[in-house]
């Protein structure tokens, strides 16, 4: 049984040992403090040579692992009550789909199956806003709008679609205590790589998007998808999702948030996207054939962007009592982390 929370100030407080995976990431390590607060004992999940600077003096267990091979962290999930997977290989652009479903897809259904034969209570499954329908009129999509395979853009979103439907089908055939939680664009402290959502806050706070495309997306404070997630752990229903969203922006808007907070001017120029879209062709292509860089632009980012991705967590503060603050507060935060760590000048 899932042991009973004590709350304080309206956060859930656990006592016991979780298993988390992507710790190292951005949505991860801001889960892995929350469960920190929490009074929890948390063991992370985090490869030999990988970049652990956001666990650096975090006092948690590291356990050296892949999840492409279950033998390596198998020992470190007897004893665990909880399973936290936020870990997933996030691009926008690969050219190798194989390696990013051996992740997100192979590495997902090994992972939550020897969970719960290591006796794992009850998991919380970190998917994203990306495996949903989006509705035609721009309004907002929530849990139930309907979408296929085939509606998925890119690698990433087909990655992740399959691994939901992956996840679904353990939860229905083996039993397996799944909560999915699907965070929309997070934005917030502690983005080392950064993320594509923290690329546009960096270059927008730097003066480098003179332009943009005519595009929405719905933003959210990284701490507070780290909350829902224990949220979900505790309240949310076993085989159900919910979004952890923020609030809806149309692209300027955020890049005339972000201005406006560092003492620029926001962009003036909308660029269409079809006049992005041979760009996007020509520079994946030498991206290719090098080998050696991630195109500035891709082809599918330029799809994407033609669709509003709107989004609804009425879901998640109705059933689990989830807040988000504003999207002012989460650029503020964010950019105050990038320049304290060197991204931005001061």
């Amino acid at each position: 049984m899932v042991r009973s929370p004590r709350t304080s100030a309206d956060k859930i407080v656990f006592i016991m040992t979780v298993f988390l995976t992507g710790a190292t990431g951005f949505v991860g390590s801001a889960v892995l403090r929350q469960l920190l607060a929490a009074g929890n004992d948390v063991r992370v999940l985090a490869r030999e040579n990988g970049d652990r600077r956001n666990i650096n003096g975090v006092p948690c267990e590291v356990i050296e692992g892949d999840l492409g091979d279950p033998n390596t962290y198998k020992a470190a999930l007897k004893g665990c009550s909880g399973l936290f997977h936020v870990a997933a290989d996030y691009r926008i652009w690969a050219p190798d789909a194989v390696a990013m479903n051996r992740i997100n897809v192979d590495g997902t259904r090994d992972l939550l199956r020897l969970a719960a034969e290591c006796g794992v209570e009850r998991i919380v499954y970190t998917s994203s806003v990306a495996t949903l329908g989006l509705n035609k009129d721009g309004t907002p999509s929530n849990e139930e709008t309907p979408c296929s395979f085939t509606d998925m853009i890119g690698v990433y979103k087909r990655s992740k679609f399959l691994a939901e439907a992956e996840v679904r089908r353990l939860v229905s055939e083996e039993s397996i205590p799944v909560v999915t939680v699907n965070p929309s664009a997070p934005i917030g402290p502690r983005d080392i790589k950064p993320t594509p959502t923290g690329r546009i806050v960096v270059d927008a706070a730097s003066g480098k998007m003179p332009a943009y495309v005519d595009t929405g997306l719905n933003f959210v404070h990284v701490e507070d998808v780290a909350d829902g997630h224990l949220l979900a752990y505790e309240r949310g229903k076993v085989g159900q999702r919910y979004i952890l969203g923020g609030e809806n922006y149309t692209l300027l808007q955020i890049l005339t948030e972000i201005s406006d907070l560092v003492g620029l001017k926001p962009p003036s120029i909308k660029l269409p996207q079809n006049v992005l879209l041979p760009i996007a062709y020509f520079v994946e292509s030498v991206s290719r054939l090098t080998g050696s860089w991630e195109p500035f632009v891709t082809v599918d980012g330029v799809r994407m962007s033609k669709k509003l991705m709107y989004f609804s967590s009425n879901k998640a503060k109705e059933t689990l009592g989830y807040k988000a603050r504003s999207v002012k507060t989460a650029v503020a935060d964010a950019i105050e982390w990038y320049r304290s760590n060197g991204y931005l000048k001061s």
